[in-house]
């Protein structure tokens, strides 16, 4: 396939996915299944991912201040389409549920097993391999592509690409992440929180409990007032309800015998498309009010360090973010995938929080999302994702990258 000219716009075929290059895909995905990358714990992939964007003929291949690794094609200058896809994972859980070894990447049926293989290193295989194909075919685009393998999504999504386009610079026009959609468009999701919230007591001895105040009995009526409080919460045509559930609890007391005088709870509550974090805390501490309860409530605060030492903090807000279906790149990409996939894809959202969080639903790039492996198999036992779907969003990656930065109009 020579160079391009804006008026005859490439396109790669299967027949450009040959038996060696998708074999090399495959290698590549092993290599990270069997590489753990928990969140923070990531520099053996990332030296992993730049090395093979290097081999792949990338003309830039840099990891920059919290160990993002970012490979460049294209234009300098022109409109930037981004790719993303983080390199960590949540941990295995109980080994014992697993009948795969969730480091072994075993290829059954078809099939490759391990952590994070549909959440998400088959994605970023596919799109390292996938943007591989413009650099080996020297392919002239009007702009810039950049596959960008982030850190620490899982537990802070969208704090490592605020970093990139915050304090390295680099500001995309488009987004589009990797997050698994079996093969469908997502354009979007409810925004996420973490509440923090903290019930008081009295202790004392606890053969007498009357003459305390069980800070745990103050949580319990928390926790009932907070289960009803769920079925009320605002409700978006598109994204659906909020969600507000307890996730972790804890007590404070001076031993097992003595009436607790402190109770912690972690919340975790999804906003929909019109609820804030303020109208959150404010619904909680309504709840207290109510209920004559002595509490503190506020919003969750992370404090994180990279693999490469460096720093970052905020508060634990994901905002919720939903593309207009009219939106050139959700509709330019409907057409590129039919014409790559031979079938027009389906257009829904996601019902967990991604790093569009922060590209579309704090920075305002439009965003949208596709990947390969089925969404309700991230962070299961025996997590896999089938091969051909990675051959697949390989060779649909590199159209959307020639599409999209020919045909969408920018800035």
């Amino acid at each position: 396939m020579a160079p391009s000219s804006p008026a005859l716009t490439p396109r790669f075929q299967r027949s450009h996915w040959d038996e060696t290059r998708a074999q090399a895909c495959i290698d590549f995905l092993k290599r990270l299944v069997q590489t753990p990358s928990l969140s923070g714990q990531e520099s053996a992939v990332a030296r992993m991912v730049a090395a093979e964007m290097r081999d792949l003929g990338y003309p830039g291949v840099r990891v920059d201040r919290i160990g993002n690794v970012i490979g460049r094609c294209g234009r300098p200058g022109g409109p930037i389409l981004l790719f993303n896809a983080h390199m960590d994972t949540v941990d295995i859980g109980d080994p014992g549920a697993w009948t795969h070894d969730p480091y072994g990447a075993e290829i059954e049926q078809g099939r490759l097993y391990g952590r994070g293989a549909a959440d998400m290193k088959g994605a970023l295989a596919a799109m390292v391999h996938g943007i591989g194909l413009l650099a080996r075919h020297q392919i002239d685009l009007p702009g810039e592509v950049i596959v960008a393998a982030v850190v620490q999504e899982e537990p802070t999504e969208g704090m490592a690409m605020r970093v990139l386009v915050e304090e390295e610079g680099i500001r995309p026009h488009w987004v589009i992440l990797g997050e698994p959609t079996n093969l469908q468009i997502a354009r979007g999701h409810r925004g996420r929180m973490e509440i923090r919230l903290s019930t008081f007591g009295r202790s004392c001895h606890a053969s007498a409990p009357q003459q305390g105040e069980n800070a745990l009995y103050s949580a319990a009526r928390v926790i009932f007032g907070i289960e009803l409080l769920n079925s009320n919460l605002m409700t978006d045509a598109v994204l659906g309800q909020g969600t507000i559930a307890v996730t972790h609890l804890s007590s404070v007391a001076g031993g097992r015998n003595v009436i607790p005088d402190r109770c912690d709870l972690i919340i975790d509550r999804r906003l929909t498309l019109g609820e804030t974090a303020s109208r959150a805390l404010a619904e909680i501490e309504a709840l207290l009010r109510r209920e004559n309860i002595r509490g503190e409530v506020q919003t969750g605060y992370y404090r994180t360090t990279s693999y490469t030492g460096y720093s970052t903090e905020g508060p634990e807000v994901y905002p919720a973010w939903l593309m207009p279906e009219d939106h050139p790149l959700l509709t330019h990409t409907i057409n590129s995938l039919e014409q790559t996939l031979g079938r027009r894809p389906t257009v829904g959202v996601w019902a967990f929080s991604t790093d569009g969080t922060y590209t579309m639903g704090t920075a305002g790039i439009p965003t949208i999302g596709f990947g390969p492996g089925d969404d309700r198999l991230a962070h299961t036992a025996d997590e896999s994702i089938r091969l051909e779907d990675i051959h697949t969003a390989a060779v649909a990656y590199a159209n959307l990258a020639v599409d999209l930065l020919h045909h969408l109009p920018h800035p």
